[in-house]
């Protein structure tokens, strides 16, 4: 039996929507239509995984909740050969579950939700994506790679290496270490950092830099209360000191 991945085309950039609910996938679609995406449906996790083997993907919006396979599972499988942005939606309201999302997603959308949200954060992503793919261009003045206290970051492969070994990072959350770096010594503001990384307005209610902050710390075994590298100064920002 063939998926069932049904495909619009009308641009460049693509997008993959995995629901089960149709309707919500469908909603997505139009929308994402309207807008001029290109378009892979799927209703299964099978079925996304198939399509993600086989399609050049811009970006994925991933339910969490699949009747075989689980949004999360999907999105690991992604991190093992893709970098391109992964959005997750999810009907769970429970802080837990949204962090757990940024292990491995770039953002998350909590059910029920406005479509027109939908598109506003695929845009934001999308714009973050297309700058991290870009070839670097070595002058003088550019850096290209960043070495501190044994954690080395290169930004003409986009990896990072702590004390040897590899950490899978997010391309936001290699965006984050990486505009840290070129500051290292100052301290950046969470408005700063990000309208840089995320290309939005900031509100003071944000709370996603915090999250991916939180994240990073986590996958670079950071103690909490006396972090190596991510430092936070209460009431301004973060910094990697000199």
């Amino acid at each position: 039996m063939k998926p069932h991945i049904e495909r619009v085309v009308i641009m460049e950039q693509t997008i993959l929507v995995v629901d089960d609910e149709r309707e919500i996938a469908d909603l997505v679609e139009v929308y994402l239509k309207n807008d001029g995406y290109n378009v892979y449906k799927c209703y299964s996790g099978t079925d996304a995984l198939k399509c993600i083997e086989t399609v050049g993907l811009d970006l994925a919006i991933l339910d969490i909740m699949l009747p075989d396979i689980d949004g999360f599972q999907i999105c690991q499988k992604i991190r093992e050969k893709f970098y391109f942005p992964v959005i997750m939606l999810t009907a769970k309201v429970e802080d837990g579950d949204k962090i757990m999302g940024l292990s491995v997603a770039d953002d998350y959308i909590t059910k029920p939700f406005n479509p027109l949200e939908v598109v506003a954060r695929v845009k934001a992503q999308l714009r973050q994506y297309m700058r991290y793919k870009q070839p670097c261009i070595k002058q003088e003045a550019e850096r290209t790679e960043y070495d501190i206290r044994g954690m080395t970051i290169s930004k003409s492969n986009h990896k990072c290496i702590l004390f040897g070994k590899e950490i899978q990072l997010t391309p936001t959350e290699f965006s984050i270490l990486w505009y840290l770096c070129e500051r290292q010594g100052t301290v950046v503001s969470t408005e700063e950092l990000f309208e840089a990384v995320w290309g939005e307005r900031y509100f003071d209610s944000n709370n996603t830099v915090m999250a991916h902050i939180g994240r990073l710390r986590e996958k670079m075994k950071e103690p909490s209360r006396n972090p190596k590298f991510i430092k936070t100064v209460w009431g301004v920002g973060y910094t990697i000191e000199k």
